[in-house]
């Protein structure tokens, strides 16, 4: 129990064959000027992996891990093993989701309702005011249930990481601006190591669900249906930037696909996509009336505002409604689906959503005979950091 009378922050992370970071990983903490703090390890694999000769050094650096942590005096932690023999995942349940729902879980457990709850990976980098930039955005504004943290990956000096993490930052920082511009309640793109809560607000959507992959976004997305989220922070967080299949989808799943010329699940997606949704946003207030035809009706189904109506008394509540189905999965469905209606390449993409958002800056960094594959890597960096300063803004 939190004996003190201010809030104090649970950090949670998961680890799975990250012994080499560690060094790095308990500097970072170690530095924090903030100090009422407590650190949850979730070291986690597989049980079936102890019978299995292809993974035994994943079996041995998290052993390693354990060994390596239970001799840490520092700061306060509690390491959760889910790897050694008899710990491991069983069955459907497992993965990084799984390992962030017991770690969240095992706080939620001890931690006052106050408290806040603040998710890294293992391989991430932060600097020593970090912590203390979390802790003063929620005593901020005491009603704000979460944060889906800025973001900045740091480069690597490998021209192929280099390459492929800065084109899909660039992916995600192209559609949370292009949400933003339309009004999207979800307006954010979902890291697992840049994500922070409030403990009563993780107790209100019934904590998180445990997903093999993508277990931020739907948790992100579950606490913009309760109450919305905030994507400012005074400092950003430093995740890795490299190949990795540990999880289905993500960064490093992305870069690996990337990497061979496969950036089909990443595009730059075309800015009609976006007005068309901004249509059926303005349509959405005239459907507490009678059903209209609306761009988004193909995901949803023409007549889908027929049963929200029949459970919402006003129309503000019925807005809110409309939002909730038309959420950010849908959202990306949506994308997806019509993306394959164009023929453009994302290179003419991304001029073209210059050029119609007068983004001259922009303009001039994406010349015409830009291209992804083999423009220079600052090039690149320079699209990113335009991006990222754009967005890097209290919202």
């Amino acid at each position: 129990m939190n004996i003190q009378n201010f809030p104090i922050i649970h950090v949670a992370i998961p680890l799975l064959n990250e012994f080499e970071n560690l060094p790095t990983l308990i500097h970072d903490i170690e530095q924090q000027s903030f100090k009422a703090f407590k650190v949850w390890f979730c070291v986690n694999q597989p049980e079936s992996w102890h019978s299995d000769s292809k993974k035994i050094s994943e079996v041995l650096n998290n052993q390693l891990t354990i060994d390596y942590l239970k001799k840490l005096t520092s700061f306060q932690l509690v390491v959760l093993d889910k790897s050694s023999k008899g710990n491991g995942w069983n069955g459907k349940n497992h993965g990084v989701g799984m390992a962030r729902k017991v770690l969240m879980d095992s706080i939620n457990q001890e931690a006052e309702k106050d408290d806040i709850i603040l998710s890294l990976d293992g391989d991430t980098h932060f600097d020593p005011d970090y912590f203390q930039s979390i802790f003063d955005n929620f005593q901020t504004d005491s009603s704000l249930p979460a944060l889906a943290i800025p973001y900045y990956h740091l480069l690597t000096g490998d021209r192929l990481a280099d390459r492929a993490i800065l084109r899909y930052e660039i992916y995600m920082r192209h559609y949370e601006w292009n949400l933003r511009q339309i009004g999207s309640p979800y307006a954010f793109t979902a890291l697992g190591s840049a994500m922070a809560c409030r403990v009563w607000a993780y107790r209100r959507i019934g904590g998180m669900t445990p997903k093999k992959s993508g277990e931020d976004f739907y948790f992100l997305q579950k606490m913009v249906k309760f109450k919305g989220i905030s994507t400012w922070n005074s400092l950003p967080v430093y995740p890795a930037a490299r190949f990795s299949d540990r999880v289905y989808f993500g960064t490093g799943p992305a870069m690996i696909k990337g990497a061979e010329g496969d950036w089909s699940s990443y595009p730059i997606y075309r800015s009609e996509l976006f007005e068309m949704i901004r249509e059926a946003f303005q349509i959405f207030p005239q459907l507490f009336f009678q059903d209209i035809e609306t761009p988004v009706d193909e995901v949803l189904g023409f007549g889908w505002a027929a049963a929200l109506r029949s459970n919402c008394r006003t129309n503000e509540v019925f807005l809110k409604a409309c939002h909730d189905r038309f959420d950010g999965l849908r959202t990306l469905q949506f994308l997806k689906n019509n993306q394959k209606k164009y023929t453009t390449t994302d290179e003419e993409n991304l001029r073209d959503f210059a050029e119609r958002n007068s983004l001259v800056k922009l303009v001039k960094i994406v010349p015409e005979d830009f291209s992804f594959d083999s423009s220079d890597i600052e090039v690149l960096n320079q699209i990113r950091d335009y991006f990222y300063e754009k967005s890097f803004q209290k919202n």
